[in-house]
């Protein structure tokens, strides 16, 4: 299959490598560091992509190193604050072990770079690669997702050195060395033997998929922790991004034929390719997020008992689930709160929604009178610049249904089972959220996931059209 670098080169990838995904921005108790609002194209200074495609210099070895590790420390970073027993546990099939996701992106890593690139290569444990494999069927048997929280062992600690393993055969692999524990002419002969082109694009893929896995540590153990009575919290420093001031008016779209998908050079997924012409227009989209404030109205007004503003799913969803307010919400003494990395805290009309599912965002979008946009009306509208926190707030569901883009073919073997397989019965989300790492917002971005799934930063803008 082949995939954009970060360089702009097309690479040719084998079925061992595999796809990923990511967005943008948060600040935590001893961070020095504020990620603003993405830009509307990739953070160009974050990845390497100075270097040609043929570039085997030291500066670029080096250079890829210091993003290999920058991205690998925010893991770990994120998963700081947390004890060895919050690591384990799993609160739902659809959420993992902060522990899972600290050893299935090193398993990555050491599946897809190191054992194909360095023969010396001795993998850490030979019983991890079926307990952290994902879904890789060409990759080998797997542990069934929805048992992984019962996996005590190996430990914290296990993993820990694991990773610490694999970072230092990694290290060695880009600065021209086999792992240390190879003879001297091992150890040279790789140094001599293998181009960093034939190792960038699949430790690329690696990096965007750990920064995808950074995401779901903070929404996987922020709804373990919803489900705790005691409403623990993982950092009480943890804020919400400054929003855009409000406006209240819209992006207008007249009918037009656009240019949609990913355009530019850098990374992208495939799924993002490829790029062709839509008709869009003439419709207004929303420049200002949904707020708490606007759901709270909403909700008064009877929103989650009226049929007629729901999907026939959607409203068996709600009657089934009992839902009365988005995920994470709770009524105490008469008034709503909300749980999130911070803890519980009283509802701020003034923040975007968030921890809706697409039924509910449907719905509320009917209420309106309104519509959500489409994943091209808001990708057009995004390129004009005008969409307030387009990015690093919540993702935004859009109306359109996950599938592929003309033309498009999903890879053979394990590369392949990424995306291809998941395009039935999901839709689109775009933009990025504040759980998303910095260096990953991109227009043409697509997320997506099942109508019911509200466990993640998601929200909504409204689109509007001509009567």
């Amino acid at each position: 299959m082949s995939f954009r670098s970060s360089g702009g080169q097309l690479i040719n990838v084998d079925s061992t490598s595999r796809i990923a995904v990511c967005g943008l921005s948060m600040q935590f108790k001893g961070s020095s560091t504020v990620y603003g609002q993405a830009p509307l194209h990739p953070d160009r200074a974050f990845w390497p992509d100075q270097f040609p495609p043929d570039d085997d210099s030291h500066t670029a070895r080096t250079t890829w190193l210091d993003v290999f590790r920058t991205v690998r420390a925010e893991t770990e970073r994120r998963a700081a604050p947390l004890s060895p027993e919050d690591q384990v546990v799993q609160s739902m099939p659809d959420a993992s072990p902060i522990k899972w996701h600290r050893a299935h992106t090193t398993w990555f890593f050491e599946q897809f770079v190191l054992t194909p690139h360095v023969p010396s290569y001795r993998p850490f444990d030979s019983q991890f690669a079926f307990l952290f494999n994902s879904y890789y069927v060409a990759a080998g048997p797997r542990h069934a997702r929805p048992k992984r929280g019962l996996l005590t062992r190996p430990d914290a600690a296990d993993v820990t050195r694991y990773r610490a393993h694999v970072d230092a055969a990694v290290a060695d692999l880009l600065i021209g060395k086999s792992p240390s524990h190879a003879s001297t002419a091992a150890r040279d002969s790789a140094a001599n033997s293998l181009p960093l082109v034939d190792v960038a694009g699949v430790l690329e893929i690696g990096l965007h998929h750990e920064q995808q896995h950074q995401e779901l540590m903070l929404t996987d153990i922020l709804h373990a922790f919803s489900e705790n009575p005691a409403a623990p919290v993982y950092d009480s420093d943890w804020r919400w991004p400054p929003c855009a001031s409000r406006r209240n008016d819209w992006c207008e779209l007249p009918e037009g034929i656009h240019t949609v998908g990913h355009q530019a050079q850098g990374f992208c997924f495939d799924n993002e390719t490829p790029a062709h012409r839509a008709l869009v227009g003439p419709v207004r989209v929303a420049r200002n997020l949904v707020t708490n404030g606007e759901w709270l109205a909403f909700m008064g007004d009877g929103g989650y008992q009226r049929p007629e503003l729901w999907l026939s799913d959607g409203f068996a969803t709600v009657s089934t689930e009992a839902w009365l307010a988005p995920g994470n919400w709770r009524e105490i003494d008469g008034k709503w709160h909300v749980f999130s990395l911070n803890g519980l805290s009283p509802v701020d009309e003034e923040l975007p929604v968030n921890h809706v599912s697409y039924y509910e965002a449907d719905a509320f979008a009917r209420w309106m009178g309104k519509q959500l946009p489409s994943e091209f009306e808001w990708e057009v509208a995004a390129r004009t610049g005008q969409l307030a926190d387009a990015f690093g707030l919540v993702w935004q569901w859009t109306r359109s249904a996950y599938a592929p883009y003309p033309g498009y073919r999903a890879a053979e073997g394990a590369l392949g089972e990424y995306n291809g397989k998941f395009m039935v019965n999901q839709m689109v989300l775009r933009g990025s959220s504040v759980a998303t790492p910095p260096g990953h917002a991109r227009l043409s971005y697509r997320n997506f996931f099942y109508p019911t799934a509200r466990w993640q930063f998601t929200g909504l803008r409204l689109a509007d059209f001509p009567s």
